[in-house]
């Protein structure tokens, strides 16, 4: 007599490929676009997805201006690619200072460990753009909770810290008595060249920023504190005028851009004409 058959478990659903399935049980959308190579296979893989379900009109694409420190063109472009899908796009922008005059006035640059600029400039005025998106559709559908979906393109190859993020998590930090809000990360288990391959197959592919073709790895701002050094002097080689205005602002202060690293030696490097392959940077 054969043996009992033993009861197969069924496989485990792919998280992201869970949260793509239950898209329309999110009220609104928020794809979170610095205009990079992450965000635009982010918007591609969602944008499709609701396209294809039909609530292309609960997504809002917000960019985070971070004026003269991020790469010419940047808000542009995320602008284009928003507009390839037919989405609308909200640019929003820090009160106050920008980034350079914000550390003049601190005195000191932000850090690994003390990453004020991304909270200042990114994540506050993101938070803000959410209030307006859930103030509207309460205005249209009554006080009730709404469901919004946060997408970022976070990738766990970038940082042990990213790898250990969840593909989806509440955020009860931007989460209220009007709205739930959950951090969805698509494509968090990408390799890079995964993430090359959505966009030359998307109709954004024509929309790449032009400091890819330069080398660089990211298009965060010009002059991360968390880039790698080939990075930084390629970026200093590529700006030279915004490099001097870094290292006025280094003088001035009296503290180093990174404890490891100084602007000075990023402007000089780039001075002597060192064109490193730029490398990538965790973080």
């Amino acid at each position: 007599m054969g043996g009992a058959s033993v009861p197969q478990r069924p496989a485990k659903k792919d998280p992201a490929e869970a949260v793509l399935s239950a898209l329309n049980t999110y009220d609104l959308i928020l794809l979170n676009s610095s205009g990079g190579k992450d965000s635009m296979a982010s918007l591609d893989l969602v944008a499709t997805e609701a396209e294809r379900r039909g609530m292309s009109d609960r997504l809002v694409v917000g960019h985070a201006g971070l004026g003269r420190v991020e790469w010419d063109g940047t808000e542009e472009l995320a602008r284009a690619q928003a507009e390839r899908y037919g989405l609308r796009f909200e640019i929003v922008r820090a009160r106050g200072p920008d980034l350079l005059d914000r550390v003049e006035r601190r005195g000191l640059w932000p850090s690994a460990r003390q990453r004020w600029c991304t909270s200042d400039l990114k994540r506050g005025p993101l938070y803000r753009l959410m209030t307006k998106m859930v103030a509207a559709h309460r205005a249209r559908h009554g006080p009730v909770r709404v469901r919004l979906l946060s997408v970022m393109g976070m990738r766990a190859e970038e940082s042990a810290a990213r790898a250990k993020r969840p593909v989806a998590t509440v955020n009860e930090r931007a989460s209220n008595s009007r709205r739930e809000v959950t951090d969805f990360l698509p494509l968090h288990g990408w390799r890079t060249a995964e993430v090359w391959r959505r966009i030359r197959s998307s109709r954004i592919a024509d929309l790449v920023h032009p400091a890819y073709g330069a080398g660089m790895p990211r298009l965060s701002c010009r002059f991360c504190i968390l880039a790698s050094k080939s990075a930084l002097v390629t970026a200093a080689r590529l700006n030279p005028d915004l490099a001097r205005e870094y290292l006025r602002v280094e003088q001035e202060t009296g503290h180093r851009f990174r404890q490891d690293l100084s602007m000075e030696e990023i402007v000089e490097a780039a001075d002597r004409g060192e064109c490193p392959t730029p490398a990538p940077w965790q973080g």
